[in-house]
This record gives structure tokens, C-alpha cells and sequence, in this order.
């Protein structure tokens, strides 16, 4: 007898969970690369110029840009599309499935925000990366949980999944509040009208991918002459696509079939080009810079008092029910493993500190630190419970 063909649910989660180990590898060869013979090499590579000039903003192209302005737009498009399947027919869908992540995203965004700029003082200089350790990386997260092996319940991987797709959320309607800046009116206008137009096409009962597909090269373009962050036209094409619980949709085919590329080429690419800080002249001192102890202090502590927290209050007053089968020990390790912010956290450090190589530099440390710090802690706390 044939075995039963595994959901999106299962195969989205062993895609993340092996791209997650990926992205992991990625970061380490960044490192290594960043502080070797071939340090030079690698960051020569990373700002070739390649062409062409988009805007006078962001000059020529480099190989740097091309993946976070270009091929990071495809990862926010299956964010997009990840999110409109959790809210069509997904953990979303009802408030009673959503109410308990919901509540623990939200105030796992809210405690490092506050944490950070306690640490930091609120000095004007970092202020703007407050929103560094808000999102958790849900390839990363869910690599590490899959290194724990049966001993998490498939509820637990749920949870994560889904306080990770609203905190996805949260990080979109960041980007697009706090980071964007200089508005082009006319591009911005044009991209609205590119987006109505694929709302009509899906009005109108159009399957096929490719009309999509083409709108979204478009979209992309026009929100990048716009001043939006370019890789917001993802999600916003990922939610004009056409898709409901019928696995055949045309959202759902769009999604299986750029998974595997997201989790095992683009998200590593991502890793690599952006993971690898020289510690050359850095000391002990670097690591009590406030800037790199907000951001590391942020995703360790914020993360896991904000989510363990709010999940405790949550279930004490009846607002919402533990996911299933799961002990509190459990339910604290995965909000430990919320604290690995990495893909998001270094793509917003980016936006916040744009041009400002030192405090990039300063942002990856941080980030590295609180990231590694959540992935060995919920790691251990997962592999030592019952």
C-alpha cells in the first residue's frame, strides 16, 4: 500500500527544519571566511559591482544588494504566502487556534524592544534598533528543534511555527512603519496599481501562476523606486494569489515549489553574505558595547521572558489552552528557541544602521551572541525534558 502523501504542514516543516541545519553551516563558513586568509576575497565579492543602477539611492548592484534586496524578496514572498495559509485554513484561522500564539508573538516582539532600550539607555545613536531582536528565525528555530528529536511534541512545532508567522508579521509592518524613507509618490502609486491588478486577477478566478508571477517582478521594481523596502512587494503579491484549503491552489503549489529554494539557497545565501564580522581588533570590551549587549541581551533574556511569560498568564486565566501534550519544561525550551532572531534580526540591523559599517559589524555580534546563546540553551532544556 502506498504511504499517505505528507501535508504542507509536514513537508514545510522538514524543509525548514534541514534548511534550518543549512543555514547554520552558512553562517559558520561566513565566520570563517570573515577571519581567514580569504577574508579579503570574501568581502571583495560581496561588493562587486554587478549592475545595473536601480535608483541613484542604492547605486550599482552588488552581489551584497542582489541578495538582500532581490533574492530576500522571494523569501518574503513565501513568508506572504506561509502567512495567508495559516489565515485562510491554518493555526490562524479561528480565534481559538490563534488567540495562544498570538498573544505570545506579540509580547515576545514587545519584551526585547523594551529590554533593549533599557540596556542601550535610549541613547539617540542606537535608538533605531530597537526592532533588531523582535523576530524570531523560523528556518533556524526550527533546525535546532529538529536536532531534539521526538522528544518535542508535533503541538510544540506547531506553536513555534506559528508564533514565528505572526512574528513575521510583526517584523513586515516594521520594516514598512520605521524603515522606509524618502517616498517616491509616483513609484509608490504605480506599485499600488500593479498590486490592484493582481487582486482583480484573482477577483476574476485567474489560476495560472504566471500572471502572478509577472506581477510580482513588477511590484518589485516599482516598490523599489518607491522607498519601501523592496522586499515588502513579496508579501504583498503573496497575498493576491489565489489559495484556500485545496492543496492543488494556486498559493499552495507557488509555496511547495519555492520552499526548497528559499530554505536551501536563498536564506543560506543570506546567512553567508551577511553572517561573516571580522574579529579582527575586536576584545572582551566589544561585547559590553551597549549596542551589542542590547541586541544579545534582547533575543536571550526579552525573548523567553516575554513568550514563557505571556504563555503561563495566558493559560492561568483561561484565555487560551497549552498546546497539547506538552510540559511547561517543553513549553520553555521553545521559548528559548524563540530567541534566535538571525535572518530577520540582521536584515532590520541593516535597514536601521544603513551605510554605518561599525555598527553593522556591532549588530552581527549581537545578534550571533543572543542567537547562539537561545539555539544551545533551548537545545539543552529540550534534550533533558521527559
Amino acid at each position: 500500500m502506498a504511504s499517505p502523501r505528507p501535508s504542507i504542514l509536514q513537508r514545510f516543516l522538514a524543509d525548514e527544519a534541514a534548511g534550518g541545519i543549512v543555514l547554520i553551516a552558512a553562517a559558520a563558513l561566513a565566520m570563517a571566511a570573515a577571519n581567514s586568509p580569504l577574508a579579503d576575497g570574501y568581502f571583495h565579492l560581496l561588493h562587486a559591482q554587478t549592475g545595473p543602477v536601480f535608483t541613484p539611492k542604492l547605486g550599482p548592484m552588488t552581489v551584497h544588494l542582489w541578495i538582500n534586496d532581490a533574492l530576500m524578496a522571494i523569501f518574503f514572498l513565501l513568508v506572504g504566502l506561509e502567512i495567508k495559509r495559516e489565515l485562510v485554513g491554518g493555526e490562524l484561522a479561528s480565534a481559538d487556534k490563534r488567540r495562544l500564539p498570538v498573544i505570545a508573538a506579540v509580547a515576545g516582539m514587545a519584551a526585547p524592544a523594551v529590554l533593549y532600550l533599557a540596556v542601550t539607555g535610549g541613547a539617540a545613536d542606537v535608538r533605531g534598533g530597537w526592532a533588531i531582536p523582535a523576530a524570531t528565525d523560523i528556518a533556524f528555530a526550527i533546525g535546532v528543534l529538529a536536532l531534539a528529536g521526538p522528544r518535542v511534541p508535533t503541538s510544540l512545532k506547531l506553536f513555534l511555527t506559528t508564533v514565528a508567522i505572526v512574528d513575521d508579521m510583526g517584523a513586515v509592518a516594521i520594516i514598512a512603519s520605521f524603515y522606509t524613507h524618502g517616498l517616491a509618490l509616483a513609484a509608490l502609486g504605480g506599485a499600488a496599481a500593479v498590486a490592484v491588478t493582481m487582486a482583480a486577477l484573482n477577483r476574476f478566478g485567474v489560476k495560472a501562476l504566471w500572471p502572478y508571477l509577472i506581477g510580482f517582478a513588477a511590484l518589485w521594481y516599482l516598490v523599489l523606486l518607491s522607498g519601501v523596502h523592496a522586499t515588502i512587494a513579496g508579501v504583498v503579491a503573496a497575498m493576491t494569489i489565489p489559495g484556500g484549503a485545496d492543496e492543488g491552489s494556486p498559493l499552495h503549489r507557488l509555496e511547495h515549489a519555492l520552499s526548497p529554494w528559499v530554505a536551501f539557497a536563498i536564506v543560506p545565501l543570506f546567512g553567508f553574505a551577511n553572517a561573516g564580522v571580522s574579529l579582527a581588533g575586536m576584545s572582551l570590551a566589544t561585547l559590553t558595547q551597549p549596542l551589542v549587549l542590547g541586541i544579545a541581551l534582547a533575543l536571550f533574556l526579552g525573548k523567553q521572558i516575554g513568550i514563557f511569560a505571556a504563555v503561563r498568564l495566558a493559560v492561568a486565566s483561561g484565555v487560551a489552552q497549552p498546546p497539547a501534550g506538552a510540559t511547561w519544561r517543553q513549553i520553555y525550551g521553545v521559548a528559548l528557541l524563540c530567541g534566535i532572531g538571525f535572518t530577520m534580526s540582521l536584515f532590520i540591523g541593516g535597514l536601521a544602521f544603513p551605510g554605518n559599517a561599525a555598527m553593522i559589524d556591532e549588530v552581527k555580534v549581537g545578534v550571533l551572541l543572543g542567537s547562539l546563546a537561545s539555539a544551545v540553551a533551548g537545545f539543552a532544556v529540550l534534550r533533558t525534558a521527559r
